[in-house]
């Protein structure tokens, strides 16, 4: 009888399982696919082809795919190809507390190369994966001018605070906070347009938002102070580089695949102004595929005329992680860093520090999350193109997801109570 077994068969999404197929004819060809469904109820689907080996048994630690979609071998591969039959529809947990990602695992005799096999899978598993640890708690934040959601860890803590932004997508996005907080910290995930009552459209930065953000985390009894992180992708990353350098609340940044100048929006902090590099629509390329790349569309801030622009990242009191990929078709994420880098060389300053990863694309995200390499973003009239390649943009987003946590946790301070066994979590 042919069986796919998963361990762990419930786990956090930021970890990796072991798949194994068994009770196969020795050489046995077979195609193992994935499917899940998000909260909106769009389905995403991976294939791969294995051979059994002698003892009619496949091990995706060590059996190589044969094609599908990728070969070699890649135990999460499956995980990493998760791609929807809607053309630039991007695999992202919206329900964070509510419910997992219930993934199916199906085994079909024979090599299948259609996206929905019409043939009955010879075995199958569900698997779930969770983006919040037992005992996390979620606590919508509308206080003041602030809205987001709250995410604690089990225990009395105090733990390391943490603001979690993303960038153009707008709205509130909580999967990272939810894996934060499993792993020890106290995350705000911190909308700045496109949710609530809050503008629908980013028209300037006021810094004294996330002043307002940094100080609600430092009030709260269980966040470690003195000081707070901040980790952010993008738009979201220009604004942590806008905070780091400004809010003496931020201690450590973790800026990912962002911008070192204002662009498109201007900033305040009370009589600060620093002005925007405007965007440039003609710089817009529209790849073969459809979808834009944009690296374009942001001026070059070292030009004499948007010296103005740039943001003055050797004030930074604490310290800062650049996340970056060379194969970023979002924006010139590298030529952004080694300029903020050079800026902090050039004052003396080595409170920086550069991971480069150099054929990942723009959206580094937690391990096992989809490689997207286009997709549709809000009030963006066509897809937008972030670059990369499957393999390593899938090592670069395992490799600094425990990067991310150790500087962190250097920076900030470890927990001072245990959070619970996290590894394998067991159904709610």
């Amino acid at each position: 009888m042919v069986q796919v077994t998963v361990t762990p068969t419930v786990s956090l999404a930021d970890e990796p399982v072991k798949i194994c197929i068994s009770g196969l004819k020795p050489k046995q060809l077979v195609t193992l696919r994935a499917s899940v469904k998000d909260d909106k109820g769009f389905s995403f689907h991976s294939k791969a082809f294995y051979q059994g080996d002698a003892a009619g048994e496949v091990d995706l630690e060590h059996s190589e795919a044969t094609g599908g979609d990728f070969r070699g071998v890649l135990p999460m591969g499956l995980f990493w190809t998760l791609r929807s039959l809607k053309p630039f529809h991007r695999l992202i947990k919206r329900d964070v507390i509510g419910s997992p990602f219930r993934i199916t695992l199906d085994v079909y005799d024979s090599l299948h190369f259609e996206p929905v096999p019409a043939a009955q899978p010879v075995a199958s598993q569900v698997l779930e994966k969770w983006f919040v640890a037992p005992g996390v708690q979620r606590i919508q934040i509308r206080e003041g001018r602030l809205r987001g959601a709250l995410y604690l860890p089990p225990g009395d803590g105090p733990f390391p605070g943490v603001i979690d932004m993303f960038g153009g997508i707008g709205g509130l996005v909580e999967f990272r906070s939810g894996l934060l907080a499993s792993r020890g910290f106290v995350s705000l995930a911190l909308p700045y347009f496109g949710y609530d009552d809050l503008p629908h459209v980013l028209h300037e930065v006021d810094l004294e938002y996330f002043e307002e953000a940094a100080e609600l985390l430092l009030k709260h009894p269980k966040v470690l102070g003195p000081g707070v992180g901040v980790i952010a992708v993008s738009k979201g990353a220009e604004i942590a580089l806008a905070m780091a350098a400004f809010l003496k609340q931020v201690k450590a940044t973790v800026f990912i695949n962002g911008l070192n100048a204002m662009n498109g929006n201007t900033l305040r902090y009370r009589d600060l102004h620093i002005p925007c590099i405007p965007y440039r629509g003609e710089g817009t390329l529209l790849t073969h595929s459809g979808a834009m790349d944009t690296r374009y569309v942001f001026g070059d801030p070292r030009e004499p005329e948007y010296k103005d622009c740039v943001i003055p990242v050797e004030k930074a009191m604490g310290h800062i992680l650049f996340v970056i990929s060379g194969k970023d078709q979002s924006c010139h994420s590298k030529m952004m860093a080694d300029e903020a880098m050079e800026r902090l060389k050039q004052h003396g300053n080595k409170n920086g520090r550069l991971l480069f990863y150099p054929d990942a694309g723009h959206l580094v995200e937690p391990p096992s999350s989809p490689f997207c390499l286009a997709s549709t973003s809000p009030g963006v009239p066509l897809p937008l193109m972030w670059g990369g390649e499957l393999v390593p943009h899938a090592k670069a987003q395992e490799h600094s997801w425990q990067e991310i946590q150790r500087f962190l946790h250097l920076h900030l301070g470890q927990p001072l109570a245990g959070v619970s066994n996290l590894i394998h979590l067991t159904s709610p």
